[in-house]
């Protein structure tokens, strides 16, 4: 098995494997409502090796937080159901196992950092008790050694005066500290594979930089996998080493992230980018994409995204485009847009 080395965006190095830890094919899920049938992820494909990062982007309702659902066996029954594809894990297809043989799995190996701390977090309960936790219901250690262990993964995320914080309840810390403690929790028993499905959502931006640069750190020291589910591409920019572009629930584009935010090949990429507020455009006005993300239960013919998209044609409006890399591109970097090399020439 062939290992290469490979230096991060951050500038700390991260090691891949030939071997994805993680390998997602085909992936489809569907949920049954009373309006009928939503396909949420339609043929999802992506990869992740240990020690890299890689962040899934996309507006809210694109699939991003269906996908991190799915792996976890956390979507929501009997409503949401895998219809096809494949989730493998260390060699293990966890969309084809028994719902209690993937928990064995997550929560040890694999673990997720959720959305909202504070509804996360048990409010009766203090917070050394919940980090604690982990140790005493897996690993059956005492209380007194799991309290210990707890107090060292608090003061390991950066929370101060730790010995005596560790005695606080979930509503006495600030909105970044709750974080940490979820990423403390997430990290109790040194995963494979961490899924941090928008970890700085309500967050100041100095508060985001300090929780990223925190991960960013906890992975160089553990080497870990880690998935970073953002709409925020300016969040991810320098942790990421690969993105996943997601819309209408298919990747649309994907490669190395800092050839893609150089030169995005899909006009939804590109869309997300030039809405992100810059140093250089200060006192002018953003460029939103125009429209809102389709319907799930009645999704456009053709390419998903061609009513709001400025470059379409009628065969964006009649055939859906599959990925592929477009001419002049890195051959990892692949797009399923059918006029990516016009796109780009417009770069």
């Amino acid at each position: 098995m062939m290992t290469t080395t490979q230096t991060g965006i951050a500038g700390w190095t991260t090691h891949t494997s030939g071997t994805p830890l993680l390998s997602v094919q085909g992936l489809t899920v569907e949920f049954s409502t009373a309006a009928g049938v939503a396909r949420a992820l339609n043929d999802v494909s992506f990869e992740v090796s240990a020690g890299e990062t890689l962040a899934i982007l996309g507006e809210s309702g694109c699939g991003k937080s269906t996908t991190a659902q799915a792996i976890m066996a956390l979507l929501p029954k009997p409503a949401g159901t895998i219809t096809s594809g494949k989730i493998l894990y260390d060699g293990r297809d966890l969309a084809a196992e028994p719902v209690h043989k993937v928990r064995e799995v997550c929560g040890t190996e694999i673990a997720m950092i959720f959305q909202d701390p504070l509804s996360s977090l048990n409010p009766v309960f203090r917070v050394g008790a919940q980090v604690a936790e982990p140790f005493r219901a897996r690993r059956g250690m005492p209380r007194k050694e799991a309290w210990a262990r707890a107090l060292e993964l608090l003061k390991r995320v950066g929370i101060p005066d730790a010995e005596t914080r560790i005695n606080d309840y979930p509503h006495q810390f600030s909105g970044g500290q709750r974080q940490r403690i979820m990423i403390a929790m997430a990290l109790a028993l040194d995963p494979k594979l961490l899924i941090a499905d928008e970890p700085t959502t309500a967050l100041d931006v100095t508060v985001q930089k300090q929780v990223m640069g925190l991960l960013a750190d906890l992975q160089a020291e553990t080497g870990m996998a880690m998935i970073l589910i953002s709409h925020d591409l300016g969040v991810v920019a320098e942790v990421a080493n690969r993105a996943a572009i997601m819309y209408a629930g298919r990747i649309v584009e994907t490669g190395e992230i800092r050839d893609m935010y150089d030169h995005p090949a899909h006009p939804y990429t590109k869309g997300l980018l030039e809405s992100i507020p810059s140093q250089s455009s200060v006192g002018g006005r953003l460029k939103p994409i125009v429209g809102a993300p389709p319907n799930l239960l009645d999704l456009p013919r053709g390419c998903s995204f061609n009513p709001r998209c400025p470059f379409t044609t009628d065969l964006c409006r009649d055939l859906v485009p599959t990925l592929r890399t477009a001419e002049g591109r890195p051959v990892s970097h692949e797009a399923a847009c059918h006029l990516s090399e016009e796109m780009l020439a417009h770069d």
